[in-house]
């Protein structure tokens, strides 16, 4: 189809949509994105046209007038099946209704809706200053950082099955890499969730990179503070195992145990000892080095929202196990 051809069609629609927007035609229909409008380069997504009262039939529009094969002089009921999806689908789109036994009858166009393709460039990073365990009412900045020099750069907060709306900061350069610093505080719990950022260049916003990998954020400090034990004292020889103990009186569903310095990774669900008391055995070892350790606790249906703390225990690792003893003496030919 030559440019021509497809500015007088565009123009076309655009009078006849006018001219009956003028006469009272019907209600703009509504456009939405399934599973999202998100798309990773190479998926399908599923445009959906609705409207009321029910045309029976619909076609889709692309404001920037890139050339999209599929939707050349295609009229589709409800539902339309975009992809394999490339650079070139990333856009506005729009959608109209009408009769099919009446083709002149045209309902006004819906809102627009966008669709972004992704992993058009490599992953950034996304990182979490100082922590990504934040106190209620702290501060955090989130960190998204390229080699690839970006304009633009996109967070977007996964939390319960739900996507917030996406966040968008200008790049900056810094020591020859693009980045953005996200700042947000004072945090609630509205804060908690999977974060994950996006780079994209000026001359095509809907065409973003790679996500990068996921970063939970999760709240802390909106219960009490369950207590850490460890049986047979704090002081274990190297290569011992070792096992500690979070309970609470608060019934959580899940605890959660961190050492310092490091990613909380250990995550067990609470359980009934037989003293009858609620809470959670961490193996730990075989123990080659100290640390310090702390222990939380969540309820199932907010995994991102933790206890406060609780005290911190410091594991202190002695010498090796099977040479901390003293050798067993010879007995001398005097004996």
């Amino acid at each position: 189809m030559s440019p021509t051809f497809v500015s007088l069609e565009c123009l076309g629609f655009f009078l006849v949509q006018g001219i009956w927007a003028h006469a009272g035609g019907h209600h703009k229909p509504s456009l939405s994105a399934r599973p999202s409008p998100v798309v990773p380069q190479g998926n399908h997504v599923s445009l959906r046209c609705h409207s009321h009262p029910g045309f029976n039939m619909f076609r889709l529009y692309k404001e920037d007038g890139a050339h999209v094969p599929e939707l050349r002089s295609r009229i589709f009921q409800s539902n339309f099946l975009m992809g394999p999806v490339t650079a070139t689908h990333a856009g506005t789109y729009r959608c109209h209704g009408f009769y099919l036994s009446s083709t002149s009858m045209w309902s006004a166009l819906s809102d627009p809706l966008v669709i972004v393709v992704t992993g058009v460039y490599r992953k950034p990073s996304l990182l979490a200053h100082p922590s990504p365990l934040v106190n209620s009412g702290g501060n955090v900045t989130l960190q998204c950082v390229s080699e690839i020099v970006f304009e633009s750069f996109i967070l977007i907060l996964h939390r319960e099955g739900e996507t917030e709306d996406p966040l968008r900061l200008v790049g900056k350069l810094h020591d020859g890499c693009s980045q953005a610093n996200f700042s947000m505080g004072p945090v609630t719990p509205a804060h908690a969730g999977t974060y994950r950022c996006y780079g994209s260049a000026n001359h095509s916003s809907y065409e973003w990179s790679a996500p990068s990998d996921p970063l939970d954020i999760v709240i802390t400090g909106l219960h009490r503070k369950p207590s850490l034990s460890v049986q047979r004292g704090p002081m274990v020889r190297s290569g011992e195992n070792v096992t500690l103990s979070c309970s609470s009186e608060i019934p959580f569903d899940v605890y959660h145990l961190c050492r310092e310095g490091e990613a909380c990774g250990h995550r067990l669900p609470t359980v009934r000892s037989h003293h009858g008391a609620l809470g959670a055995d961490f193996p730990v070892g075989p123990a080659t080095c100290g640390g310090t350790y702390r222990c939380y606790g969540s309820v199932r249906d907010s995994l991102y929202e933790w206890s406060a703390p609780s005290d911190p225990l410091f594991l202190c690792v002695t010498g090796n196990s099977s040479t901390s003893r003293p050798p067993p003496t010879e007995p001398s030919s005097n004996t």
